[in-house]
């Protein structure tokens, strides 16, 4: 008999599986041509800074990397995280560390933090929630605590994390707590006084904040960019303490295939987890640290990227307001919308698009799981508009007529 870690078999089917599995069997409508906004890859042009700039330095490809990366790389993004955030320059020696794209981070990070020689330790998300928090908390030996995201009365606290309803012994055996802020799916932005309730709780209960911020280059404000947990950390006069922000070149730049990210925050965790990264064996490639210098150090791509996002928002959500309680978020390319006919489950939904329309998105229900007597995707829909215009808008016309 083969042996296994046993907490494989934990993991539940990924999101992307469970709709090929609700589509099977079915047809797609041949008359209209196929419109994917399930998954959030992005679709726009990758800028030709970043290709001549990999182009120019094909000689990395013959050297091995270090785990720590260059020390060009890491000064190009403290000093992006300065400008961006304006706060002072981290250390990039000691309070940065290269990774290839936010989501192996994310996952790694749970596997050096939680110390399973403590009884049941907690690793706390919000919900719904990007699936790989989950996977890392059950492949770390934690137990995944879920923390329904729900509407509040107040339209500015819709889909935030309250931890007001965690009880007192979760937090006490919590050890890491994942924030995604801008959210996925939600697209809501934290506010400086939930990043203080939390920063508080994690002085008090001493877990580690794992800020996944890998949508904090797209909003539609260029006056008012999203608040980031270092800029928080800052404004409330506090060190870096317990905090690593996990951001990514893949939506800011258009480079999902390059696997570029970076984790930031508190020295000691960042030397521990470049330990446990030289292990790991995940540096990155010489050849993408040399793009990603030239990435970190332009914003011209960036606002024009952040232009077509906007013009998509502006102009699909007004077109499925009849269809879908629906609104432009605070950031993140993601249209996060409640359908407004109660008979019609999310999954029937997305059925009815794909059998009906030949438009792909994701139920909600699919982003979140039952916690505390519900599931707080249930009913929703998650439409990421990273195909083009016209598809956005021709999606959106399909449903608009059909429903």
């Amino acid at each position: 008999m083969l042996l296994m870690n046993p907490n494989l078999n934990l993991l539940q089917p990924y999101p992307f599986q469970r709709l090929r599995d609700l589509f099977k069997g079915i047809t797609p409508n041949p008359a209209f041509t196929p419109i994917n906004l399930s998954i959030g890859e992005p679709k726009h042009a990758t800028p030709e800074l970043i290709k001549n700039a990999l182009v120019s330095n094909l000689s990395g490809l013959a050297n091995y990397p270090t785990t720590v990366g260059s020390i060009e790389l890491r000064t190009a993004i403290s000093h992006w995280i300065s400008r961006r955030y304006n706060i002072p320059a981290l250390n990039a020696e000691t309070a940065i560390l290269p990774v290839n794209g936010s989501r192996e981070a994310l996952f790694a990070l749970a596997q050096a933090i939680i110390d399973k020689t403590q009884p049941n330790p907690v690793v706390i998300s919000p919900n719904p929630f990007y699936q790989i928090y989950e996977g890392a908390a059950f492949l770390a030996g934690a137990t995944p605590y879920f923390l329904n995201t729900l509407p509040h009365q107040d339209p500015n606290q819709n889909h935030v994390m309250d931890f007001s309803s965690v009880p007192v012994d979760i937090l006490k055996r919590t050890q890491l707590v994942y924030v995604c802020s801008p959210g996925n799916p939600s697209g809501k932005v934290m506010s400086l006084s939930q990043w203080k309730t939390i920063f508080e709780l994690s002085d008090l209960y001493d877990f580690v904040i794992a800020a996944d911020e890998c949508y904090s280059e797209i909003y539609f404000d260029e006056a008012n960019p999203p608040l980031g947990a270092l800029q928080a950390a800052h404004l409330l006069g506090r060190s870096y303490k317990n905090l690593i922000v996990f951001s990514s070149l893949s939506k800011r730049s258009n480079v999902p295939g390059m696997r570029s990210g970076f984790v930031a925050g508190d020295e000691k965790i960042i030397e521990a987890f470049t330990l446990y990264r030289t292990y790991h064996g995940c540096a990155m490639n010489p050849t993408v640290q040399a793009a990603s210098v030239a990435a970190w150090d332009d914003e011209a791509h960036v606002i024009e990227n952040r232009t077509l996002y906007a013009q998509k928002f502006n102009d699909v959500t007004p077109l499925l307001t009849n269809v879908l309680d629906v609104a432009i978020p605070d950031a993140a390319f993601y249209l996060w919308a409640k359908i407004k006919n109660d008979a019609i489950s999310d999954t029937e939904f997305a059925i009815r698009l794909y059998r009906d329309l030949n438009i792909t998105i994701l139920p909600g229900s699919f982003l979140a799981r039952e916690a505390h007597g519900l599931n707080p995707g249930k009913n929703f829909i998650r439409m990421a508009l990273v195909a083009s215009y016209d598809e956005c808008i021709e999606a959106a016309n399909r449903i608009r007529e059909h429903f």
